[in-house]
This record gives C-alpha cells, structure tokens and sequence, in this order.
C-alpha cells in the first residue's frame, strides 16, 4: 500500500484555529502529517487540534502571536521538538481593519498593525523555520495571499500587506531554492469562512461576480496549500497561485454590463 502523500511530514500553520488554517491543518493531517497548529487564540487552536486527533491523527495545539519574534521562535522549536523536525511552513495568520471613508483620515496604528502580522508574521515564520525546513531536505514554504494583492478590493493596508506578501514569496524562492526549499503562495478569491459570519446576502451577492458560480470554500484552498507543500510541486517554487473561481481572469460585472444584463450561462437575464 502506498503511504499518505505527508507520511513522516511535520508542518506548522499560523492562524489555523479557524477557517482557511483549520482546513488546511486538517487536510495535512488526514494525508500523513504531524501539525502544529497555532492561533493567537490558543482556545481555537485547541479545539482544532482535538479535531484532528479525534479523526486519527497527530496534531498539538500552541498560542503564538506571529507579531512576536519571541513567540515564533518559541512556536518553531515546539514544532522541531515534539516532532523532531520540520518540513512545512504555511503562513496563515493575518490582521485587517475597515478602512477610513477617507484616505486622508487614515490612522498610522491599524496600517502599522496590519502590514506587522500580515507581511511581517510571515518574514518571522520564515527566518524562524528556514534552518530546520533546510535541513528537511524536502522544505515547503506555502503563504496565504489574497486576490487584493492582484487588484483593488478595498483594504488599503491589507492589499499592500498581500502584494508584499507575494513578492517576499518570489525573493524567498530565489533565496531558499538552492538549499532545497520552496516557497510559493496560494491567492484565495472569497473564501466563506468565519469573517462572513452573517454576511449571507454579501456573499451571495458576490457570489454572482464568480464564472464557477459561488465563492470559495476553506477546503478549496486546503487543497491547493497541499499540493504546492507537496512533492507532487516539486518543481514549482515562486509562484502566485490563483485560486479564485475565476474571479481575476474574468470580468463578469463589466461582460454583464455590457450585454445589457444578460446571463450568459443561460442567455436569459439575470434576476
């Protein structure tokens, strides 16, 4: 019988308490990997990784703030000791605040706090992690992007934080790949997770500016993070990967608006 895909893999995941991290962590784990799964809310990581182990596998939970160097470093040397080492990092963990209604009124503390756990969490993970993912000889680095890192979608601190995001993604690559690791990042379009939470006719709304129909679910981007932390993606690092429903590559709203309203799935109108 073959192994599971992550057989002998450990891997640490930021932000996994919930959502996108949860999914992930779950999915890693049902493929053979032990995982940490951190969140700043140790509750929520908990829970996670009881979930995990109650469906057979391995996992332990952590508290870590990625805005604290300490705590990452402390989050990475748990990883290492209770698994005995390391081969896959995926930076989950991010901040967001709604922006001013003017720009000129924006405040210096949510900008700072934003860009710190979303783009900087990650350069931290990664400088943490990078010896032991070398040392793996198989080491993966997989980072959650967004779409507002492509094209704007409101979030002026987070679409810069995401677009910085990809480009440490393709500066790591080019670091990393001669000592074996590979770092690439995962772009989610909307993802129904916690965030939307009494956001239904949001979402279904959005769900209309999507050619495959509806938004996006955590399991789809599970997927996608576990094929790039994978071996199937041995040779892919640096790479912005898509996975959106379409969303960037198509512009229903203006195809809409310029067909007078017209569905074009049906060639009836929409409504």
């Amino acid at each position: 019988m073959t192994p599971p895909r992550f057989h002998g893999y450990a891997a640490l995941l930021t932000g996994a308490g919930q959502g996108i991290g949860a999914a992930t962590a779950r999915r890693l784990a049902s493929e053979g990997a032990a995982v940490l799964v951190t969140d700043l809310d140790a509750g929520r990581a908990g829970r996670t990784a009881a979930g995990i182990r109650e469906a057979g596998g391995t996992a332990e939970a952590l508290a870590c703030d990625v805005g604290d160097a300490a705590a990452v470093d402390a989050a990475v040397a748990h990883a290492v000791t209770a698994f005995g080492r390391l081969d896959i990092l995926v930076n989950n963990a991010y901040a967001n605040h709604d922006d001013a209604a003017l720009f000129e009124d924006e405040a210096d503390e949510p900008w700072a706090r934003t860009l710190d756990i979303t783009l900087t969490g990650p350069y931290r993970c990664s400088r943490a992690a990078l010896p032991h993912l070398v040392a793996s000889g198989r080491g993966a680095v997989v980072n959650i992007g967004s779409v507002n890192g492509e094209q704007d979608f409101g979030g002026h601190a987070y679409s810069a934080a995401k677009a910085g995001l990809a480009s440490l993604t393709r500066t790591l690559a080019g670091h990393a790949g001669p000592r074996g690791v590979r770092v690439n990042l995962v772009a989610p379009g909307t993802i129904r997770t916690d965030a939307w939470a009494g956001r239904d006719a949001e979402l279904e709304r959005a769900a209309a500016l999507y050619p495959l129909g509806r938004v996006g679910e955590p399991d789809d981007i599970a997927s996608a993070v576990a094929f790039l932390a994978s071996r199937d993606a041995a040779w892919i690092t640096g790479i912005t990967l898509r996975v959106d429903g379409g969303l960037l590559a198509v512009n229903r709203g203006f195809r809409a608006a310029m067909s007078g309203g017209r569905d074009e799935r049906t060639g009836g109108t929409g409504g």
